[in-house]
């Protein structure tokens, strides 16, 4: 059991835990299924800079979470925006913290400074984890999604990883990381006993 780099092969078992997320609930603003064809390319073009990690046990993944660009403009690249997705299984365990937490990590390493999380609301958990990981609020955008028959309102929380040196450090490409440095945090956040 544990947390691991996604791998392409890994493209099937995360989409059959985030399909339910688009097809059930207002938590992603996504309203179709993507192929897997399709869901392996994105995977693929967030991996060109950023990490994508799995909680795999026994070889079944339970749980996924990934950073993305958080804006256009080039000042912006400091910044990440998060997102993480559990099996209903994995809920409750502590592996939502484990990958967040390790997804930082990594983060910061890459020269990231600030990570975003934006959250359809209501979602009570999603919520608390931020907050429990050091988040704060940073405001509502109020019916800014409409999905299963609503407008949504959606809630972003901001948390710095760094104290935000001068110069801004250099950004490197998570495939660019020292292996070893990252097989460290990974075992680390990996363990949940």
């Amino acid at each position: 059991m544990g947390i691991r780099v996604a791998v392409s092969a890994d493209a099937a078992a995360i989409l059959n835990i985030y399909a339910p997320y688009i097809t059930d609930t207002i938590i992603t603003f996504e309203l179709e299924v993507p192929s897997e064809e399709d869901f392996s390319a994105r995977m693929a073009h967030v991996q060109s800079f950023y990490p994508w990690l799995v909680w795999e046990e026994e070889g079944k993944v339970l749980g996924y979470a990934y950073a993305g660009r958080a804006a256009k403009r080039d000042a912006y690249n400091w910044n990440a925006e998060l997102s993480i997705y559990l099996a209903p299984e994995a809920m409750g365990r502590g592996i939502g913290r484990a990958l967040y937490g390790c997804l930082m990590d990594l983060l910061a390493m890459q020269g990231i400074q600030n990570v975003w999380g934006v959250i359809a609301l209501p979602n009570d958990a999603s919520c608390q984890l931020h907050e429990s990981m050091g988040f704060r609020k940073m405001g509502v955008q109020h019916q800014s999604g409409f999905k299963m028959g609503r407008w949504i309102d959606v809630v972003y929380y901001e948390k710095a990883l760094s104290d935000h040196p001068l110069p801004a450090p250099p950004l490197h490409a998570f495939s660019d990381l020292d292996a070893a440095s990252v097989q460290q945090i990974l075992d680390r956040w990996g363990n949940l006993s």
